[in-house]
């Protein structure tokens, strides 16, 4: 594997150097359904997040974007994560898009209204599920495809510094069988192929979000097939678990740190050994009793990995709880079970053993998690905000009364987001360990 690495290197430079639609044209009609995908994506790995504050992100595509799930978990992570920045967050998806446009506009009219009027620095783009026409793959329609994501790219790069181009999310061609050979999804893999050597030639970010769902799939389909097909229901649109798997993509691609806060104790001592991206004050032990006070300068995000859509996320590999590491470590704890308490709110009981190794406490329903929701809600509500705003103006407009009411909602949603940070600033919470049988 490390190997062919090299090779696949020479034959991506090869490709931009002698005209990506052609060459890759020609490329996909000698695939076969067995054929690997096109070359590994490497800018999908980041030193460190590709987001920072002051940014205004938008997030550009068709009805999976226009969803929103994989967007909202984004912006639920970086208000959450970085509490103290100031990111603005917009969806610009619109249900039927091509690199064409559609219903609400041209491409050209749309990148103008719904993306480089909102001065952002950061656009994500997704588009392709539609172009293909769910058939079978036709040089001519790839053509098209490709010419139209080129000018998109092209028109985006005179105003926005950062881009990161999405390879399209897959058709589920796994856990049922396809309309036609290969399937409509291996035309996805050819126009995702497109992506990735036009991302390289214009040096601006890639990632994939075919293959993460695809796996999941096939990993879920193992077990339960039934279950698999609640990833993608209609073959087509993500469900919020498979729209979990897609953010989570995005998030590490972007290189987001997995720290939430760590914190270790030596109960014995006491004392505090670790506290990042946090502070503990007031540490107190007193026979079978351990209290502190804790300001965390990060929440965790907001999630149940009890729920159902969380739980088959996980189950299809989305790595949440790796993305959400609120990680706490006492050790020196006397043999037994302890109960753990923050702010009054009973968050479990655990043994001497597994506090020492490590609880992740973004696992459990903790006072800080139920802060985190405000960042949900509030998402959410500024979604649809959005959705109603894009759609006065994609209708009506050139009316005065349809850019009056647009621009209150445009208020409204720059209010919003500007309160969240009152919601999720830092608070000082109690903590109490207490030994089983010791109250």
């Amino acid at each position: 594997m490390t190997r062919r690495r090299p090779m696949r290197r020479r034959i991506a430079i090869v490709m931009v150097s002698v005209g990506l639609p052609a060459v890759l044209a020609t490329a996909a009609v000698a695939q076969t359904p067995s054929a690997p995908d096109c070359f590994p994506d490497e800018a999908t790995t980041a030193s460190s997040f590709a987001l920072r504050d002051g940014d205004r992100v938008v997030f550009y595509g068709d009805s999976i974007t226009h969803d929103g799930g994989y967007a909202r978990l984004v912006e639920e992570y970086v208000v959450t994560r970085f509490p103290g920045w100031d990111v603005r967050f917009y969806n610009a998806g619109v249900g039927g898009d091509t690199v064409s446009g559609g219903w609400a506009g041209d491409a050209e009219r749309r990148l103008e209204r719904d993306v480089i009027a909102l001065h952002p620095t950061m656009v994500t783009v997704m588009l392709g599920m539609n172009d293909g026409g769910y058939k079978p793959y036709d040089a001519e329609t790839f053509s098209a495809y490709a010419g139209g994501y080129r000018a998109i790219v092209k028109k985006l790069k005179e105003t926005v510094p950062r881009l990161t181009l999405i390879r399209s999310s897959p058709f589920d061609d796994i856990t049922r069988p396809p309309a036609f050979a290969p399937g409509y999804d291996d035309v996805l893999r050819r126009y995702g192929c497109y992506v990735t050597a036009l991302a390289a030639s214009e040096r601006v970010s890639t990632v994939d979000f075919r293959a993460p769902v695809n796996e999941g799939l096939a990993a879920v389909l193992a077990t339960n097939p039934a279950l698999a097909r609640q990833l993608l229901p209609d073959r087509v649109h993500p469900s919020e678990a498979g729209h979990l798997v897609m953010g989570a993509a995005l998030l590490r691609a972007w290189g987001a740190p997995t720290l939430v806060t760590r914190v270790e104790i030596d109960a014995a001592r006491p004392a505090v050994a670790v506290a990042e991206n946090s502070d503990v004050l007031d540490l107190e032990a007193t026979p079978g009793r351990l209290q502190w006070k804790q300001e965390d300068r990060a929440l965790p995000l907001p999630l149940n990995f009890d729920d159902a859509d969380v739980a088959l996320a996980e189950k299809a590999g989305a790595g949440l709880e790796a993305l959400d590491q609120q990680v706490l470590v006492v050790g020196g704890l006397a043999a037994g079970e302890y109960d753990l308490r923050i702010d009054g709110t009973e968050v479990g009981t655990f043994g001497a053993d597994a506090l020492a190794a490590g609880v992740n406490l973004a696992t459990h329903g903790t006072p800080m998690r139920w802060q985190a929701y405000e960042a949900r809600w509030a998402a959410s509500d500024r979604h649809e905000l959005q959705r109603v705003r894009r759609g006065l103006l994609a209708n009506d407009g050139d009316s005065r009364r349809a850019k009056e009411a647009a621009e209150t909602l445009a208020a409204r949603d720059e209010q919003q987001q500007r309160h969240r940070a009152f919601a999720l600033g830092p608070k000082v919470r109690a903590y109490e360990l207490v030994a089983v049988g010791s109250r």
